[in-house]
Order: C-alpha cells, then structure tokens, then sequence
C-alpha cells in the first residue's frame, strides 16, 4: 500500500538526467550567445552609470529644487512638496544621500524601460484577443514566480552588476504596466471610438487622440505600480550588485544591524511614498484635465 501514502514520482535517476540535460543547455547557450547578448545590452549599461553619476554628483539644493518643482507640477499641492523636500532633507541628514540617489537612478531607469515595453504590448493586448492569450499566462508567471528565481538565469547570462539587477527589477515590475494598458484601453467608451471612424480617423489617430488620452489614468496607475514593485526589489537585486539602499539593508540582515536596516528600509518607504503621492496626484490631475476638456 505504498502507492497510497507516498505520493508516484519520476524515478530519481530519470529527475536527474532530465535536470542536467536543462543545466547544460543553459549553460551552453551562455556560452555561445552570453557575449553577444551582454554587448546588446552596453548601452543600457551606459545610460545606468550616466544617470547615477548625473545624481549622485549633482548638488543637493539643485536636486531639492528639481523635486520640489517636478512635485507642485505634478500635484499643485503645497503639502506634496513640502512632504517630498522634508523626506530627502531627512534621508540626507541621516548620511543616505549618495544610496537614495543610486536607488532613484535605478527606479527611473527600471521605470522608463518598462514603459517602453509594457506600453506597446498593452495596446497589443487590448487590439488581439490573440496576443492577450498568449501574454497573460507569460505575464501570470512573471508576478507569481519568487523574485529570487529570476536573478539565476540573468547572473548566470550578464554576470553581476548594474545591468543584471535592472533586468531582474524590470522582469518584476513590468506585468502591472501591460495589463493596465490593456485595460485603459478596453475601457475607452466604445461611443466615443465610433464617432472618431465617422469622423474618419485612421487607427494611429484613433489611438494617439482617443484611447490613449482617454484610458491615461489607468496607465498612470500602472506607471504607479511599476514604480512601487520596482522599489520592493531593492534589497533582493543588491545580492547582484546593484549599488543603493538595498546593500546597507543586505549587509545589516548579513551583521544583525538592527539599526543600520532599520535606517535604510524606512529611507526606501520615505522614496516609495514620494513617488507614489506624485504620480498619484499626477494621475488625478490628468482626470480633472480629461474631464473639463469633456465637459
């Protein structure tokens, strides 16, 4: 009766074969294509040390004064601003400064990437039942798989470092960004698409005048969440390398540095409630805009 409590399995020998052949494929394929596919990706590599040393070099009032204006543009709310200058006035104070500026490098960086992926193949989605069948079983696998298994095949493709990290941070923060695209888009009243083909519209005038306007808060709530889930993996993607706030986290969890993590981690919510009240009031903004142009 063996058969009853212990669950059939693949005999342990066939299982082993069947995981070296795996490995040794990948471990092939990274042999043959790991310099080619490292030399596709210099030039992100480039613009990642471009942007850190932009903000890292970059004097400390300036920056203030650059997110103070970015703040009351996106939100016209004296509150926002004077919460966002506050929260890096406090991570400064408290010797943080050069990490923050190294996580914001990588956020805006891993933010702007997943833009230009995510945004073409949500409107994809939403024009092809076809390629959202085959997307969102991809994407499904992409925010349920751990964030931990997706630096194994990037570290053992492009190695540690810059590069690597963002690629891993992408991977996690990109589905958010894709499915509300698709869904914006969806949602656009299918009224107001009927009237812009009576008007004669072509498909890029319809898009760029009528679904994306229209379906823009929804998008910016995808923009939102790619920045949050972008930031929740700091400290996993400074196991890889990637300099910032994550390592200080990494190094304490490593010493049982209570105060050091402690430190940084609030450092981290202090950016990710920055970001999210801006882009937030950002968002809202756009709605008002759309509605009274509307009305």
């Amino acid at each position: 009766m063996s058969w009853f409590t212990s669950f059939p399995q693949i005999d342990d020998g066939h299982l082993r074969d069947l995981k070296r052949v795996i490995d040794e494929g990948f471990r092939n394929f990274t042999r043959s294509y790991g310099d080619m596919i490292e030399g596709f990706f210099n030039p992100l590599q480039s613009f990642l040390i471009w942007s850190e040393r932009l903000l890292t070099n970059a004097p400390w009032p300036i920056i203030l004064l650059i997110v103070a204006a970015l703040a009351w543009g996106a939100s016209r709310s004296l509150r926002v601003v004077i919460g966002s200058v506050v929260t890096l006035v406090l991570i400064g104070m408290f010797g943080m400064w050069d990490d923050t500026m190294k996580t914001v490098s990588m956020i805006l960086a891993a933010t702007l990437l997943s833009i230009a992926v995510g945004l073409p193949l949500g409107i994809l989605m939403a024009r092809s039942e076809r390629v959202q069948s085959v997307l969102n079983p991809i994407l499904d696998v992409m925010q349920t798989m751990p964030s931990f298994v997706y630096l194994i095949p990037v570290v053992m493709l492009l190695g540690i470092g810059r590069v690597p990290g963002l690629i891993a941070v992408v991977i996690y923060a990109l589905p958010p960004m894709i499915r509300l695209t698709n869904l914006g888009i969806r949602q656009v009243d299918r009224e107001v698409l009927e009237a812009a083909d009576a008007f004669g519209s072509s498909a890029w005038q319809k898009l760029v005048k009528a679904e994306l306007p229209l379906a823009l808060p929804t998008i910016m709530a995808g923009i939102n969440q790619t920045i949050m889930m972008a930031l929740a993996m700091v400290v996993i993607a400074s196991m890889i390398g990637v300099q910032g706030l994550g390592q200080p986290v990494l190094r304490a969890i490593s010493n049982q540095y209570f105060t050091l993590g402690l430190f940084n981690g609030f450092a981290i919510v202090g950016i990710a409630i920055l970001f999210d009240r801006v882009s937030q009031a950002w968002g809202k903004r756009l709605q008002k805009h759309r509605e009274a142009s509307h009305a």
